[in-house]
């Protein structure tokens, strides 16, 4: 993995953790890294990996003039950190944000309309290298910066980029929020294992796996998730008396459609 110029990270939390470790894994010298980080300790074993780890902004080397500034601080944090780094507002160098609900609006009234800004909306899977970012971005970025935003978020996942910024209050309620409900399906399966006669803790471990399994599978398979569900289902076997309800007119489908339409109007309020 390779930039045009150092890199400054600014905040090391989970997010900002799991993408660090990952530009690592994928070869990025740590040389090229500076990581604004009060709390070293924060950083784990990566505190000792040689990355330059500045307390605060105005640690920052009035000489570094980083290609990418990567903000991954919380969102209601936002407000209070970024006048100390406008002075790094430039063309040569992007603004990538993995803040939920700060627009590229909001970002353009601290650094001004031509700065380039990418705002991105990762997942928590990214923590295991399994997650899946989108991406967008104001008319200042290049070619080139939206690469290397690419590149940088490809550590930890896939990439998707979407040209309407609008569209990220859907992807925040669909894959933002997508691994909670995840969770709460494995919640449920194993509930309803338990309801069924299965002890505890087996009923969970059936869940979990076949969750986890099937995740799997939908990523390696060529097919379509449909068709994966069909190889499931045998006419008149098991399975599809479990399916005539979850497929229901008032179903599985419907829940998730409002569950969706409930978060994406959520994500649009707190941007507002």
């Amino acid at each position: 993995m390779n930039l045009s110029g150092p890199l400054l990270l600014v905040g090391s939390g989970k997010m900002g953790g799991a993408m660090l470790r990952g530009w690592l894994d994928r070869g990025l010298p740590p040389s090229d890294i500076a990581v604004v980080e009060p709390n070293p300790a924060a950083l784990g074993d990566l505190a000792s990996a040689g990355l330059r780890i500045l307390p605060d902004a105005a640690a920052v080397p009035a000489d570094l003039w980083p290609a990418v500034v990567v903000l991954a601080v919380k969102p209601q944090m936002m407000g209070g950190v970024l006048p100390a780094y406008a002075r790094f507002a430039r063309p040569e160098t992007v603004f990538l944000s993995v803040a939920a609900g700060k627009t590229i609006a909001y970002f353009e009234r601290h650094f001004g309309a031509g700065t380039p800004i990418v705002r991105a909306m990762p997942n928590t899977p990214a923590a295991v290298g399994r997650g899946i970012t989108a991406l967008s971005a104001n008319g200042a970025v290049t070619a080139a910066q939206r690469d290397a935003c690419s590149t940088l978020l490809s550590a930890v996942g896939e990439v998707a980029w979407v040209e309407a910024e609008a569209l990220l209050d859907a992807v925040t309620a669909v894959s933002g929020g997508g691994p909670a409900y995840v969770f709460l399906m494995i919640e449920c399966l194993a509930e309803a294992g338990v309801q069924a006669g299965l002890p505890p803790d087996l009923a969970m471990r059936l869940a979990r796996s076949t969750v986890a399994g099937a995740g799997e599978l939908a990523c390696r398979s060529d097919d379509p998730v449909s068709i994966l569900r069909q190889n499931v289902t045998s006419p008149g076997g098991t399975t599809i008396e479990a399916l005539s309800i979850l497929m229901a007119p008032d179903g599985m489908q419907v829940l998730f459609t409002k569950a969706i339409a409930a978060a994406t109007r959520r994500s649009r309020e707190l941007a507002d």
